[in-house]
């Protein structure tokens, strides 16, 4: 028996899910350390290596180094090597490997995929996952034409179409990287109609998830789109339109932001900023710049994040659309959790109830520990702990300037917000249990 055999055998999905990413980051990371992978006259820390590695392939986007400046080409098309696998998934990868040798997929390895795209039940995998290397493959080709476009006439014809590459992909996958140098992501083009709206699109099509695509794709029709789309088509275009009104009304008037672009430019800005924070991290306003209450509102946007099945993290938008659905039985009266017209088990209530009260948990320890250890202003803090947690990527700046330390509690924080609560918690050996005791009812006062 070989050695992938063996740990296939005595490793659950979940653990070998947690394996694989954390293989990823190390390989990832030791590869980075190389001299090769800095320019001339620069170097990289392991530390910095690892932080760069786990927010690649965690598609976060913080980064401790100017990956434009620092980082020299053969880094950077490593980082993007990161980002296209870590934001697919090792096991999806994996999975096209394994199609084009003809290798059969068993059912052990159906499950592993399963796990990795976080999936409720285990039929037609292998033709979802044709699927997903279809759209993404595509997507992202078109996206890097689009960018190459605008980049060609302004870097020339070989950079230009590597920064379209680049772009292109670290959009779709919500990763945040950029090439632009000085930290400043896209901060510079609030007002390139072009370039912010084939960003957006790219990270809109990114974050909705494969599975709503691929049902976008064959129905096309709202009414006729499974119950799990329609509910993450909802709560994204409630939280696109609130992110977009609230950000203008709370910023439309700083000099700093918005105040000093034109009637255009605030619409442009407005609009990208409701699109980001659902864990792109590309930006095109500067946080830092931002109005503390701004801040704040991003920080609940990121904690939310995208959607099931796709490329970014958060509790994602088919949990919140969950609890909201159970809220609104209880303030009615109603006795069921019902989505339009149909009825939703009580065990996905207490799946999304679980794993917001685990990520907020985990943001709660990570705001403490970080707090401590910096001893910075504490929004500023918070907003980088809850952009690590959501594998965002937008920062205030304090990334590049934190203590070695701080880069190990963000590490960490990235780590659990691109794998999940539950699947960290099951990894870990809190498996689900079948209960054989069923215990007399009791009620408690609530509220």
């Amino acid at each position: 028996m070989g050695l992938l055999e063996y740990v296939e055998e005595r490793l659950s999905p979940p653990q070998i899910v947690l394996l694989s990413f954390l293989s990823l980051i190390l390989v990832g990371t030791l590869v980075l350390s190389l001299p090769l992978s800095v320019r001339e006259g620069n170097s990289l820390s392991f530390l910095d290596a690892l932080f760069t590695a786990t927010s690649a392939v965690c598609v976060t986007g913080l980064v401790v180094v100017d990956t434009g400046t620092i980082v020299s080409r053969f880094g950077q098309v490593m980082i993007l090597v990161l980002i296209q696998v870590g934001g697919l998934g090792l096991m999806t990868m994996t999975t096209l490997y394994w199609l084009f040798r003809g290798h059969r997929i068993k059912l052990r390895e159906r499950l592993l995929v399963q796990e990795a795209l976080n999936l409720s039940k285990l039929a037609g995998v292998v033709r979802l996952v044709r699927s997903i290397l279809v759209t993404t493959f595509f997507v992202e080709a078109l996206g890097a034409a689009l960018l190459s476009c605008w980049f060609v006439p302004r870097l020339g014809p070989v950079k230009g179409v590597f920064f379209g590459l680049f772009h292109s992909i670290s959009a779709f996958c919500n990763a945040g990287f950029d090439l632009l140098g000085g930290f400043r992501s896209f901060t510079s083009f609030p007002e390139e109609t072009y370039l912010n709206l084939v960003l957006m699109g790219l990270i809109l099509l990114g974050g909705l998830g494969f599975t709503v695509l691929i049902d976008l794709y064959q129905y096309r029709r709202f009414r006729r789109l499974s119950l799990h789309s329609n509910v993450v088509l909802s709560v994204t275009g409630g939280l696109l339109l609130a992110g977009f009104v609230l950000f203008l009304f709370l910023e439309g008037k700083n000099p700093a932001t918005l105040g000093s672009l034109t009637p255009w430019g605030r619409f442009l800005a407005a609009s990208f900023q409701s699109v980001t924070p659902r864990t792109a991290g590309i930006s095109t306003i500067p946080v830092k710049d931002m109005r503390q209450e701004t801040q704040f509102f991003l920080i609940i946007l990121m904690f939310i994040g995208a959607s099931p099945g796709s490329t970014g993290g958060g509790i994602k938008t088919a949990t919140l659309g969950t609890l909201l659905a159970a809220v609104w039985s209880v303030a009615t009266g109603s006795q069921e959790i019902d989505i339009f017209h149909r009825r939703l088990p009580h065990r996905i209530v207490f799946k999304s109830l679980a794993i917001v009260i685990m990520d907020l948990g985990i943001l709660i320890i990570a705001v403490i520990l970080l707090s401590l250890v910096e001893g910075k202003e504490f929004m500023a803090v918070f907003f980088e702990a809850a952009s690590a947690l959501g594998t965002v990527g937008l920062s205030t700046g304090l990334t590049p300037n934190l203590t070695p330390l701080g880069k190990v509690i963000l590490i960490v924080t990235m780590f659990s917000g691109r794998v999940g609560p539950l699947t960290l918690a099951v990894a870990l050996g809190l498996r689900e249990r079948r209960q054989a005791i069923r215990y007399p009812e009791e009620r408690i006062i609530v509220g």
